[in-house]
């Protein structure tokens, strides 16, 4: 339980630190340097949500497979359906995965 609690306030720190860092660089000091502050919010800002979802995908997949050895050394006969339903498991978090990589493109690119 501490474990999560610290965690937690990690990843509280984190996007506090995502969501002040820019500012400074966007003050109005001309509109060339507001132009690559805004260039440079986006890019931590994505460098973190990328990390983020990464992060999180990695971790439930490895919660995902862990479950699936735990579940197929208990019972090894439904092996296949295990395996079977473990691998659409991981498509499903792969798949949130590539989305937040398109919303960090999109950010990068069109906004």
């Amino acid at each position: 339980m501490k474990a999560r609690k610290h965690f937690a306030l990690a990843l509280a720190l984190i996007l506090v630190l995502a969501m002040v860092a820019p500012m400074g660089v966007l003050a109005d000091d001309g509109a060339a340097e507001a132009e690559t502050g805004a260039l440079s919010g986006k890019a931590i800002g994505s460098g973190i949500a990328i990390g983020l979802a990464a992060a999180g995908g990695a971790i439930a997949m490895g919660l995902a497979s862990g479950k699936a050895t735990e579940g197929i050394s208990r019972q090894p006969e439904a092996n296949g359906q295990i395996r079977s339903t473990l691998m659409l498991s991981l498509v499903f978090i792969e798949t949130a995965i590539i989305y937040a990589l398109l919303v960090v493109i999109l950010v990068i690119f069109v906004l």
